[in-house]
């Protein structure tokens, strides 16, 4: 009796976090929305690229990609691309990462615990991507579903032990080297304290919406919308992702000083949460919309020449399995085991100038460290 309580026990302690009953979801009826075929002209290019953009899918494995892929009747503009690799996410200190650990690797070039926002593991600020290259007068920015103080874009301009630390997040944005941004929300700034909303707005031109063709030539941008208009595409957000993605690079094109390129971050949030919750039709909602924000990218970089897009996951959520389905129908059937996140190496794509250095496995603090040395000439 004692021995098989021991034996109980021990499975209770070995069962990983967030396993669960099986949960299956579907999709069908998917309306077709295309892709972007690349041109290739400048991939794998050897010349320094000026520009780099990193796309993040929030928990987003490759069964997930190929759900999307599968609902659109395999066609998705990342598929369309050559280079490719994978991407181990641990943390410096658990087997399975958290979004801010593999964040602030991405950001840092650096591996550090969970819940860490562009800190080390003794806590001190690890000097991220738009800090490094501005020494270079590379300017960068941050788009996604997120809030502004979600653990993947603050991981690009915060420095802060915990993730859940918003008010002192949000703080550190005005002296941050962000030139833009464009996350959820309006609503949720407002929550924030009056001297830290009065600093964000000393600091940025802060707007809810990106119509005003004046709003362009500010010299620090912020763009708030409404909770609804970032939040899930199944509540109501429209083409807030592909927009802003669009607008962000343009903006920061133009404002680079001497074309010495920029940085943006780009991040699709929520097809990381919708898996949390095993909600399957939202996810490959999400994906969907994500893979128009990559559209946007490489339809950017084939017109300029000189940009690299990378497109990554800071980790896989759910561990999804794909279980049947009908692409001719836009029709797809997924199981969930989990509602947390996996360990699982987490694709890599990337196309333009040097897409062929990300090729193969590697960490995602090795990424990180490659987007510095590109941008700065090392």
């Amino acid at each position: 009796m004692k021995k098989n309580l021991l034996l109980t026990l021990a499975l209770a302690v070995m069962m990983p976090l967030g396993a669960q009953e099986i949960v299956k979801g579907s999709i069908e009826d998917v309306p077709r929305q295309g892709s972007y075929q690349p041109t290739f002209k400048s991939d794998g290019a050897k010349k320094k690229p000026l520009n780099i953009i990193l796309m993040i899918g929030d928990g987003t494995g490759l069964a997930q990609i190929a759900s999307g892929y599968f609902a659109n009747n395999h066609e998705l503009t990342v598929m369309n691309l050559k280079h490719m690799g994978f991407v181990t996410t641990r943390s410096a200190t658990d087997f399975t990462t958290d979004s801010s650990a593999s964040g602030t690797a991405y950001a840092c070039g650096i591996k550090t615990y969970n819940y860490a926002v562009g800190v080390d593991q003794e806590k001190k600020p690890a000097p991220n991507i738009p800090e490094v290259v501005a020494k270079k007068g590379v300017v960068s920015g941050v788009v996604s579903t997120d809030a502004l103080d979600g653990a993947t874009p603050a991981s690009f301009f915060a420095h802060q032990p915990n993730r859940g630390m918003a008010d002192e997040i949000w703080a550190d944005l005005p002296a941050s080297e962000l030139i833009f941004f464009a996350a959820g929300d309006k609503e949720r700034f407002e929550k924030r304290p009056e001297a830290t909303q009065k600093a964000v707005k000393e600091s940025f031109t802060v707007v809810d919406n990106l119509n005003d063709p004046a709003y362009a030539k500010a010299s620090r941008l912020g763009y708030l919308p409404t909770k609804v208009e970032a939040g899930y595409i199944v509540d109501g957000r429209t083409d807030f992702l592909p927009k802003s993605t669009r607008y962000a690079m343009d903006f920061l094109k133009d404002h680079s000083a001497r074309k010495r390129g920029f940085f943006l971050m780009v991040e699709g949030a929520r097809i990381d949460k919708a898996a949390h919750a095993n909600q399957f039709e939202s996810m490959v909602k999400e994906m969907l919309d994500f893979d128009k924000a990559i559209a946007e990218a490489i339809r950017f970089a084939d017109e300029d020449g000189n940009t690299l897009v990378i497109i990554s996951a800071d980790h896989e959520t759910g561990a999804l399995s794909i279980a049947d389905g009908n692409p001719a129908e836009g029709k797809v059937s997924g199981t969930y085991v989990s509602t947390w996140h996996t360990a699982i190496p987490v694709p890599i794509f990337a196309y333009g100038p040097h897409a062929q250095d990300f090729m193969g496995c590697q960490g995602n603090d090795e990424v990180g460290r490659k987007i510095m040395n590109l941008l700065t000439g090392k």
